[in-house]
């Protein structure tokens, strides 16, 4: 079992996105369960997460903090673990794009 995190950054703002609702799945016998439910806190962040190999995702719900306009209202990014190493999977966002990328 290895440890989760992640942490939101809001690109536009150029500051942590705070508050910010993330769901932790796992897929288990084809189906997606969760596994974990937590809110970045006041520096964007959650961790404590762990994390048994195989496929993952992380849903951010993205709609109330981009507000109303929101083009991206939720963001799910799949990934895999496949070692015991610490996953940290960011998330920058701005009203119109996200990206992320395997961070350390």
């Amino acid at each position: 079992m290895t440890t989760l995190s992640t942490h939101v950054l809001d690109t536009a703002r150029g500051k942590p996105a705070v508050g910010i609702p993330v769901r932790h799945d796992e897929r288990r016998d084809g189906q997606w369960r969760e596994v974990d439910r937590g809110e970045t806190d006041t520096d964007g962040r959650i961790f404590g997460w762990a994390a048994d190999p195989g496929e993952h995702r992380l849903v951010f719900d993205t709609g109330e903090y981009l507000g109303p306009t929101a083009f991206y209202p939720e963001v799910v990014v799949a990934f895999m673990v496949r070692d015991d190493r610490h996953h940290h999977v960011p998330l920058l966002i701005s009203g119109y794009g996200y990206s992320t990328y395997r961070g350390s």
